[in-house]
Protein backbone atom coordinates (compact mmCIF):
# COMPACT_ATOMS: atom_id res chain seq x y z
CA UNK A 1 0.00 0.00 0.00
CA UNK A 2 1.64 3.60 -0.78
CA UNK A 3 1.64 5.91 2.13
CA UNK A 4 -1.08 8.33 0.80
CA UNK A 5 -3.72 5.58 0.57
CA UNK A 6 -2.38 4.23 4.19
CA UNK A 7 -2.79 8.05 4.97
CA UNK A 8 -6.39 7.80 3.98
CA UNK A 9 -7.48 4.42 4.65
CA UNK A 10 -5.90 4.69 8.70
CA UNK A 11 -8.90 6.12 11.36
CA UNK A 12 -9.14 6.65 14.92
CA UNK A 13 -10.16 3.08 16.19
CA UNK A 14 -12.25 3.41 19.54
CA UNK A 15 -13.47 0.19 19.64
CA UNK A 16 -10.93 -2.88 20.31
CA UNK A 17 -10.99 -6.61 20.03
CA UNK A 18 -9.66 -7.80 22.98
CA UNK A 19 -6.94 -10.15 21.63
CA UNK A 20 -3.68 -8.98 22.76
CA UNK A 21 -1.23 -7.76 20.16
CA UNK A 22 2.09 -10.12 19.74
CA UNK A 23 5.13 -8.73 20.92
CA UNK A 24 6.39 -8.91 17.27
CA UNK A 25 3.94 -6.83 16.16
CA UNK A 26 3.91 -4.56 19.30
CA UNK A 27 8.37 -4.10 18.36
CA UNK A 28 7.86 -3.34 14.78
CA UNK A 29 5.37 -0.64 15.71
CA UNK A 30 8.38 0.65 18.87
CA UNK A 31 11.07 0.42 16.00
CA UNK A 32 9.10 3.07 13.93
CA UNK A 33 8.93 4.90 16.89
CA UNK A 34 12.95 5.06 17.09
CA UNK A 35 13.46 5.72 13.77
CA UNK A 36 11.16 8.77 13.87
CA UNK A 37 13.29 12.06 13.31
CA UNK A 38 14.05 14.27 16.41
CA UNK A 39 15.63 18.08 16.60
CA UNK A 40 18.72 17.54 16.18
CA UNK A 41 18.72 13.67 16.40
CA UNK A 42 18.73 13.95 20.49
CA UNK A 43 16.14 11.27 20.38
CA UNK A 44 13.94 12.36 23.83
CA UNK A 45 11.03 10.09 23.55
CA UNK A 46 10.87 7.77 26.15
CA UNK A 47 7.62 5.26 25.70
CA UNK A 48 5.90 3.63 28.54
CA UNK A 49 4.27 0.07 27.12
CA UNK A 50 1.06 -0.49 29.07
CA UNK A 51 -0.06 -3.87 27.90
CA UNK A 52 -0.41 -6.03 31.16
CA UNK A 53 -3.84 -5.79 32.91
CA UNK A 54 -2.88 -4.21 36.06
CA UNK A 55 -0.86 -1.27 33.80
CA UNK A 56 -4.42 -1.19 32.23
CA UNK A 57 -7.04 -0.79 35.02
CA UNK A 58 -4.77 2.33 36.24
CA UNK A 59 -4.61 3.49 32.79
CA UNK A 60 -8.75 3.93 33.33
CA UNK A 61 -8.03 6.29 36.35
CA UNK A 62 -6.41 8.11 34.39
CA UNK A 63 -8.36 8.80 30.74
CA UNK A 64 -11.84 7.77 30.09
CA UNK A 65 -10.51 7.65 26.27
CA UNK A 66 -9.19 3.94 26.60
CA UNK A 67 -11.54 2.50 24.56
CA UNK A 68 -10.34 -1.06 26.77
CA UNK A 69 -7.53 -1.71 24.31
CA UNK A 70 -5.27 -4.09 25.00
CA UNK A 71 -2.22 -1.78 24.91
CA UNK A 72 -1.65 1.39 25.21
CA UNK A 73 2.14 3.52 24.36
CA UNK A 74 2.53 6.46 26.55
CA UNK A 75 4.98 8.86 25.07
CA UNK A 76 7.00 11.07 26.70
CA UNK A 77 10.09 13.49 26.06
CA UNK A 78 12.91 13.89 28.47
CA UNK A 79 13.05 17.62 29.01
CA UNK A 80 16.41 17.19 29.86
CA UNK A 81 17.47 16.24 26.45
CA UNK A 82 15.33 17.54 24.48
CA UNK A 83 16.54 20.13 22.18
CA UNK A 84 15.91 24.15 22.80
CA UNK A 85 15.89 26.33 19.88
CA UNK A 86 18.22 29.48 20.47
CA UNK A 87 16.04 32.16 19.77
CA UNK A 88 13.23 31.89 22.52
CA UNK A 89 13.72 28.97 24.15
CA UNK A 90 10.71 26.67 22.87
CA UNK A 91 11.51 23.29 23.48
CA UNK A 92 11.58 20.66 20.76
CA UNK A 93 10.12 17.72 23.11
CA UNK A 94 6.37 18.16 22.53
CA UNK A 95 7.24 18.22 18.38
CA UNK A 96 9.14 14.93 18.71
CA UNK A 97 7.23 13.14 20.88
CA UNK A 98 4.26 14.06 18.57
CA UNK A 99 6.60 12.43 15.17
CA UNK A 100 7.47 10.02 17.64
CA UNK A 101 3.99 9.18 17.38
CA UNK A 102 2.93 9.39 14.36
CA UNK A 103 5.53 6.90 13.22
CA UNK A 104 4.10 4.40 15.33
CA UNK A 105 0.62 5.38 14.61
CA UNK A 106 1.16 4.76 11.05
CA UNK A 107 3.19 1.36 11.23
CA UNK A 108 0.15 -0.03 13.33
CA UNK A 109 -2.25 0.87 10.45
CA UNK A 110 0.26 -0.69 7.93
CA UNK A 111 0.51 -3.96 10.03
CA UNK A 112 -3.28 -4.36 10.67
CA UNK A 113 -3.58 -2.91 14.21
CA UNK A 114 -5.86 0.08 14.92
CA UNK A 115 -4.86 3.06 17.07
CA UNK A 116 -6.63 6.35 18.42
CA UNK A 117 -4.38 9.08 19.70
CA UNK A 118 -5.54 10.35 22.52
CA UNK A 119 -4.24 13.71 24.32
CA UNK A 120 -7.33 13.90 26.95
CA UNK A 121 -5.18 12.36 29.87
CA UNK A 122 -4.52 13.77 33.09
CA UNK A 123 0.03 14.22 32.73
CA UNK A 124 0.07 14.26 36.96
CA UNK A 125 -2.23 11.15 37.37
CA UNK A 126 -0.04 9.11 34.69
CA UNK A 127 3.12 10.31 36.50
CA UNK A 128 1.75 9.36 39.51
CA UNK A 129 0.16 6.18 38.64
CA UNK A 130 3.37 4.57 36.45
CA UNK A 131 5.99 6.71 38.81
CA UNK A 132 7.12 8.50 35.74
CA UNK A 133 10.17 10.72 36.70
CA UNK A 134 9.62 14.42 37.05
CA UNK A 135 11.80 15.27 34.12
CA UNK A 136 9.72 13.05 31.58
CA UNK A 137 6.88 14.92 30.00
CA UNK A 138 3.80 13.01 29.34
CA UNK A 139 2.67 14.07 25.34
CA UNK A 140 0.93 11.25 24.06
CA UNK A 141 -1.33 8.48 24.66
CA UNK A 142 -1.52 5.73 21.68
CA UNK A 143 -4.65 3.36 22.91
CA UNK A 144 -3.64 0.44 20.37
CA UNK A 145 -5.28 -3.09 18.93
CA UNK A 146 -6.73 -5.38 16.78
CA UNK A 147 -10.09 -3.32 15.55
CA UNK A 148 -13.19 -4.65 16.73
CA UNK A 149 -14.98 -6.38 13.87
CA UNK A 150 -17.79 -3.36 14.07
CA UNK A 151 -15.35 -0.89 14.57
CA UNK A 152 -15.78 2.15 12.05
CA UNK A 153 -14.26 5.23 11.45
CA UNK A 154 -15.77 8.24 12.90
CA UNK A 155 -18.59 10.47 10.67
CA UNK A 156 -16.43 13.51 10.10
CA UNK A 157 -13.26 11.03 9.38
CA UNK A 158 -13.20 11.63 6.02
CA UNK A 159 -14.43 15.48 5.44
CA UNK A 160 -11.40 17.78 4.66
CA UNK A 161 -11.24 21.11 3.64
CA UNK A 162 -9.53 21.83 0.24
CA UNK A 163 -5.80 21.83 -0.07
CA UNK A 164 -6.07 25.32 -0.69
CA UNK A 165 -7.35 25.91 2.65
CA UNK A 166 -5.01 24.60 4.40
CA UNK A 167 -1.83 25.37 2.45
CA UNK A 168 -0.86 28.54 1.07
CA UNK A 169 2.25 29.99 -0.80
CA UNK A 170 4.09 33.28 -0.22
CA UNK A 171 3.92 36.07 -2.92
CA UNK A 172 7.31 37.23 -3.20
CA UNK A 173 7.00 39.43 -5.91
CA UNK A 174 5.52 42.18 -3.73
CA UNK A 175 2.25 41.54 -4.25
CA UNK A 176 1.38 42.07 -7.48
CA UNK A 177 -0.77 39.15 -9.02
CA UNK A 178 -2.47 38.73 -5.38
CA UNK A 179 -5.92 40.04 -6.93
CA UNK A 180 -6.34 37.25 -9.28
CA UNK A 181 -5.57 34.73 -6.99
CA UNK A 182 -7.63 36.29 -4.59
CA UNK A 183 -10.98 36.30 -7.30
CA UNK A 184 -9.81 32.63 -7.89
Amino acid sequence: MDFITLAKERYSVRQFNPKPIEQEKLELVLKAGQLAPTAANVQPQRILVLNREAELVKLKECTPYHFNAPAALLVCYDKTVSWRRKYDQKDSGDVDASIVTTHMMLEAAAIGLGSTWVMYFDPEKMKEAYQIPDHFVPVALLVIGYPADDAAPAKMHRQRHAIDHTVFYHDFSGGEGQEEKDEI
